[in-house]
């Protein structure tokens, strides 16, 4: 209410000490679906970077709470470095490793050469995929579909490119020509835009209103993203062989966050694997995506390594970016 925004500071404080009530509530849960108590807990992982400011900082408050009352140790881990590890959590595979990290905020590869031991090779130049999925979701008004209402922008973009065409439309392919392991998807968003408001005069619609050629669009922009992806992919694989970071024979190659869920990502990158006689790896679906347990699993793999463990929270902080 305006009368409580007008306090200046109330309803900051209410909203930090429900937050805090819901993250004991939550870790009150899983330690009784699990049987253990806090005192037997080996340590307790949390994320520090990056992420959201206000997330990040709650959880971090909380684990300082719980580490200062119960002594236990303390393992801050690195968000896209969970993600890159999750793979060991489900399969027996030894470093290194190629790991190609797709989400709403990033976008990069890099070589796993140990837990804490990585070699990027290349990043996102402006914005990530699952950040311009959402965006070309949101031109296309797909929230108001009837198939794709009730889920995200970039599941909605697969729901409908499905049945869509992806040689209707043309779409340019980001950075055909710069020989580097770099992405950008900032120029393919704007692409899709333009092409949107043309078909959006064509058919005769107002911004807002569903065009009836949505899956056709739909389709030519993940096609372009799978074939962004895949091809830089293959880049970064011979780059490595030729440079001795990867094995010559028996390379793996990791997709993990959550634009990997994407099916056809997913073929793409097992084609183009497959092309540079290499294997890929995914977690399940519900391990891409953001989870508690790729967090608990980065933990536990510090723990065992004996690196970035702490006895104490004094002077970590939490980094957003």
């Amino acid at each position: 209410p305006s009368s409580l925004r007008r306090t200046g500071g109330i309803v900051p404080a209410v909203a930090q000490r429900l937050h805090r009530e819901h993250i004991g509530r939550i870790v009150s849960e899983a330690l009784e679906a699990s049987g253990v108590s806090l005192g037997q807990l080996s340590a307790i992982a949390t994320t520090v970077k990056p992420g959201l400011p206000y997330s990040l900082s709650e959880g971090l408050a909380h684990s300082a709470w719980l580490v200062a009352r119960h002594g236990t140790p303390f393992v801050p881990v690195h968000h896209m470095e969970a993600h890159a590890l999750t793979v060991r959590l489900t399969h027996q595979l030894p470093f290194p490793f190629l790991a190609l990290l797709l989400s709403g905020g990033h976008c990069l590869l890099a070589v796993v050469r140990g837990v804490t031991d990585f070699l990027l090779l290349g990043e996102t130049l402006d914005i990530a995929p699952g950040d311009m999925l959402d965006k070309v979701a949101r031109r296309l008004t797909l929230a108001k579909h009837p198939d794709c209402s009730a889920v995200s922008g970039g599941r909605a973009i697969e729901l409908l490119a499905g049945r869509g065409d992806a040689a209707r439309f043309y779409l340019p392919l980001p950075l055909a020509h710069r020989r580097t392991c770099h992405f950008s998807f900032c120029g393919l968003q704007t692409a899709t835009e333009r092409l949107v408001a043309r078909l959006e005069k064509e058919e005769g619609l107002e911004a807002g209103q569903i065009l009836a050629s949505a899956p056709d669009v739909a389709a030519a922009v993940q096609h372009q993203v799978a074939c962004h992806v895949a091809e830089k992919t293959q880049r970064a694989i011979l780059f490595c062989r030729q440079r001795g970071l990867l094995p010559q024979g028996g390379t793996v190659l990791v997709a993990a966050g959550g634009v990997a869920s994407n099916q056809l990502i997913r073929a793409a990158l097992a084609a183009a694997a497959q092309d540079m006689d290499s294997t890929l790896l995914c977690p399940p679906p519900h391990l891409c995506t953001d989870n508690g347990v790729m967090v608990a699993w980065n933990g536990l793999e510090r723990l065992r390594a004996g690196v970035g463990v702490y006895h104490s929270t004094a002077g970590i902080r939490y980094q957003p970016r």
